[in-house]
């Protein structure tokens, strides 16, 4: 399985019980981010694929009876960037930008010949990349030039026809550089690297088009261009994006117009299965692994994971509640939402003191907007379980989950969290 990576900035303390709970260790509590690993560097892979899998890891090489078989396909490497939230008031990285991890400054006209046929495979290039930078991963992008190196503006193969293999070269003119931005989902880790696998699938590049129409040039090849096979030309520059297997991508086209878009089935293989909890460890069965414990505004407190019956639960000791309901947080980003889609918020809360707390969720923090709903939950001393149904306004993979608690001194306890989509 893929795991996401994110950052280390942590808490790890132990308070006292409540209502019958009991303590599950002596390192119960928050952890923010990566395991503790010195050093996690980037490798990655760059290949052609021939397999109908959508994602994939190990890319499938062309079988005898492929109908179309990419010979040569080069691309120039201009930038890997992350795309991070921070929560480190000094760090001043845009996240909305991202943060540049390759080219190194001190070499920033650097770029990177990859070649996809030849299953290109970048270790040494990327030496100094660290991913533990604090922040919480939410994307990683790779971005190439089109067109800045002869023979890298085309991709080269052979079509069978009626037992011929004829050659074509499909043109990429309509782009200047593009950027393909992998969710923080689809990320390998292993040890102390973390590997990205870029693979163009070609069957979602060309099944389904007629190459029988496309007229055979006075070379013997079928030309793929602006002023050749145009409509084909068209519908491959259609496909040729969302023939990777990225969550989403951006490109600035020959015109200098700028577009983006996802890749549809992976974005569908991500948000539409009903009823699937889309928040990670909702039954905090691994601790605090993916939820982020965020103190500001004066507010002081601090976390466990306790023992209820057979539940695990987040306590939350709040000895001081700050200046507002937000000045002591609990959150879980990367919670992917499509809008006017129905999902249900379900979550079981009790305290040591009646009143009031706020579930909210909001786009990424990119905006900080809420995205949904926001309630004020009355919270007794006896475990409750709410549910808020709603639909966003706005598709976002990165919303992010708020459970405020502060303003009040008193210690909370929650347990299986859920959001689910209903429909």
């Amino acid at each position: 399985m893929m795991r996401s990576l994110i950052s280390i900035i942590g808490s790890v303390l132990m308070a006292l019980c409540f209502a019958g709970c009991s303590e599950s260790d002596t390192t119960a509590g928050i952890e923010i981010g990566n395991p503790e690993i010195s050093n996690i560097g980037l490798t990655a892979e760059f290949s052609i694929d021939y397999s109908d899998a959508k994602p994939v890891v190990l890319s499938k090489v062309a079988a005898e009876d492929e109908k179309v078989v990419i010979d040569t396909f080069d691309l120039t490497l201009s930038e890997v960037k992350s795309y991070c939230t921070f929560y480190d008031k000094g760090t001043s990285v845009d996240v909305d930008k991202g943060q540049q991890i390759w080219p190194y400054e001190d070499d920033p006209a650097a770029v990177l010949p990859i070649s996809f046929t030849d299953g290109a495979y970048v270790k040494d290039a990327f030496y100094n990349i660290n991913l533990k930078n604090g922040g919480l991963l939410k994307e990683i992008g790779v971005s190439f030039q089109v067109g800045k190196k002869s023979g890298v503006n085309s991709i080269y193969g052979r079509i069978r026809q009626g037992g011929k293999e004829i050659p074509f070269v499909y043109e990429m003119n309509n782009i200047q550089l593009f950027e393909l931005l992998y969710n923080q989902a689809q990320i390998d880790i292993q040890d102390s690297a973390v590997n990205l696998s870029v693979a163009f699938r070609v069957h979602r590049f060309v099944d389904g088009l007629d190459f029988a129409s496309a007229k055979i040039g006075e070379d013997g090849v079928i030309h793929f261009s602006k002023t050749e096979n145009e409509k084909l030309w068209n519908a491959l520059n259609d496909r040729f994006l969302p023939s990777f297997q990225c969550l989403r991508f951006k490109y600035t086209a020959a015109n200098g117009a700028e577009y983006d878009g996802f890749v549809d089935d992976i974005w569908a293989e991500i948000v539409e299965p009903l009823n699937k909890n889309f928040v990670t460890n909702g039954d905090f069965k691994e601790g605090g692994n993916d939820w982020v414990f965020h103190t500001q505004f004066n507010g002081v407190a601090d976390t466990s994971i306790v023992k209820e019956k057979n539940s695990n639960v987040m306590r939350v000791h709040v000895t001081k509640g700050g200046n507002f309901s937000y000045s002591v947080q609990l959150l879980h980003e990367n919670i992917p939402v499509v809008a006017g889609a129905t999902y249900k918020f379900i979550f079981t809360i009790w305290s040591d003191v009646e009143g009031e707390m706020t579930a909210r969720l909001g786009n990424s923090i990119y905006n900080g907007e809420t995205n949904g709903f926001q309630e004020h939950v009355k919270v007794s001393t006896s475990g409750k379980s709410f549910e808020i149904e709603f639909s966003p306004a706005e598709t976002d993979p990165y919303a992010r989950l708020d459970l405020n608690l502060g303003k009040v001194e008193r210690t909370i306890w929650i347990k299986d969290v859920q959001l689910i989509r209903i429909k």
